[in-house]
């Protein structure tokens, strides 16, 4: 059974999608963004005062490789961080900065997105799950053990990693995804998701990351980290790549998989990321969340200011969460 709406959140869904006359001007905003280059293996960028490494390895997968772009930074015990749509990697770079002294800070570009890999394969969430865990495993992490940081559809291949390979990961700090609780009516992207390639909404890139932010951020963003978001998700072929996992799945049928399977597996310390303001996901859906995840060492939740966007709209916040994190 479907979880009920609290009032808090009835309201939101009154109003739920975005004002296109402010996205429109958002979009007049950022006219002068152009696409970025790509990257090469072993380039460098200073972010932060910070240096970052572009990495990309190629591992056993679909059409006999699967590629994935990772960028890493500092030394150390390793955090693997895993974005949400519409981001990349580089949604996390304030919190890798900030931890690279003591952490080896690594942040992925899922399947279909950035300069990961686009071609056609297997895009279950659980199926990428496994090739993502197959790259850690070849770059050193797995074996070592990491701590996991996840946010939006990142959670849910973070999910089956943390299930499914309970051994290798250290702590889990699970950010903005839907956990037990579940209602269709706040998950509308789901279906308008699986169309975009018809519906031209992922068409112009652009135009497709203002809509997402404009609906469910709730803090000013500054605007060159927006220029890069944009950026990120003007590489060639991830407006066609992204829609795959919507067509491979549904929300519902993540949800059961969750309650049915996942939960219950998990073992290491967990930390639930929510934002106090999130649209899509209400906090009081989350204050039961010890009993959800019964075999869990630990659990504790933690709302981020703001909403959706939380490792920009609040990154100081999102880094002491992390810490919390590692302290468990």
């Amino acid at each position: 059974m479907y979880t009920a709406l609290p009032p808090r959140a009835q309201q939101a869904v009154a109003n739920f999608l975005p004002s296109e006359s402010l996205v429109e001007e958002r979009y007049k905003h950022f006219a002068s963004v152009q696409p970025r280059n790509p990257d090469s293996d072993g380039d460098t960028e200073i972010l932060n005062d910070v240096t970052f490494t572009h990495r990309f390895v190629r591992v056993p997968a679909d059409h006999e490789t699967v590629t994935f772009h990772y960028v890493e930074t500092g030394t150390g015990e390793p955090i693997v961080f895993l974005h949400g749509i519409p981001d990349s990697w580089f949604q996390w770079y304030h919190q890798m900065a900030a931890l690279a002294k003591t952490h080896r800070c690594i942040a992925v570009d899922l399947k279909g997105y950035g300069q990961s890999e686009k071609q056609a394969g297997d895009y279950t969430h659980e199926g990428a799950a496994d090739q993502l865990f197959t790259m850690l495993a070849k770059i050193g992490v797995a074996s070592t053990g990491f701590n996991l940081v996840s946010h939006d559809r990142g959670t849910l291949q973070a999910d089956y990693i943390a299930a499914k390979y309970p051994d290798n990961v250290l702590r889990y700090g699970r950010g903005e995804q839907h956990l037990y609780n579940f209602n269709p009516a706040l998950a509308p992207q789901g279906d308008i998701f699986m169309d975009s390639p018809w519906t031209g909404l992922m068409e112009d890139p652009k135009r497709f990351v203002l809509w997402v932010y404009t609906w469910i951020a709730k803090r000013k963003i500054p605007d060159g980290d927006m220029t890069r978001v944009i950026q990120e998700y003007s590489y060639p072929k991830v407006v066609r790549a992204v829609p795959r996992y919507f067509n491979s799945s549904t929300f519902r049928k993540e949800w059961l998989d969750r309650r049915n399977r996942l939960l219950k597996a998990w073992k290491c310390p967990v930390l639930i990321l929510q934002g106090h303001e999130s649209r899509t996901q209400p906090r009081e859906f989350y204050e039961k969340s010890r009993e959800y995840i019964p075999n869990a060492m630990d659990v504790q939740v933690k709302y981020m200011p703001g909403g959706h966007f939380w490792t920009l709209e609040c990154p100081e916040e999102t880094t002491e969460a992390v810490n919390q994190l590692l302290a468990m």
